[in-house]
Formats: structure tokens, sequence, C-alpha cells
């Protein structure tokens, strides 16, 4: 829902930039456009960036590490496990 939010406003300032730009030059709406562009462009790449949770437990050479943590969005208890030759790492939901 916040993602949503951070969405929107940062649209309202790329439209707010556009406007500016239209009525009273280019300087003054290049930092509307490139502030609004950042936001949107890291809320969007944030959600491509961090794997999602699985539900099962990964197969052979992978390791259950020590580290476990409550996703924020389910609530329910998360393991990490690895795989030591890659370095690649799996969030499997408990």
């Amino acid at each position: 829902m916040l993602r949503n939010w951070l969405i929107g406003i940062g649209l309202a300032v790329i439209a707010i930039g556009v406007v500016v730009m239209t009525t009273t030059g280019f300087p003054p709406s290049i930092v509307f456009l490139c502030w609004g562009a950042v936001l949107v462009l890291g809320i969007v790449y944030e959600r491509f960036r961090y794997k999602p949770l699985e539900s099962k437990k990964p197969g052979a050479g992978w390791e259950r590490t020590t580290e476990r943590f409550i996703d924020d969005e389910t609530g329910k208890p998360v393991t990490v496990y690895i795989q030591p030759q890659t370095g690649e790492r799996k969030y499997v939901q408990e």
C-alpha cells in the first residue's frame, strides 16, 4: 500500500515538472522531473531487486543458515538458505 502511494506521489511530481516546463521553462522543471523519476524508478527497481519468499526448502547443495527474521508483509518467520559454491541466497517462509 505504501509502495502504491509513493509511486503516485512520484508520478504527481513528474506531472508537476511537465506543467512547470510548459509554463515557465526548462530550468525549474528539471528538479521536479528528476526527483519524480528517482522516486518512481527506485520503487519499481526495489520490487525486482529483492527476491520473493519461497514456500519450499531448496534441494541438495543448499545449507540452512542461522539467519532468521520475521517478514514484515506476512508476519511469518523466514529462514535463509545459502549455496556455498555460488553464494546465492534463498529466503524460505516457514
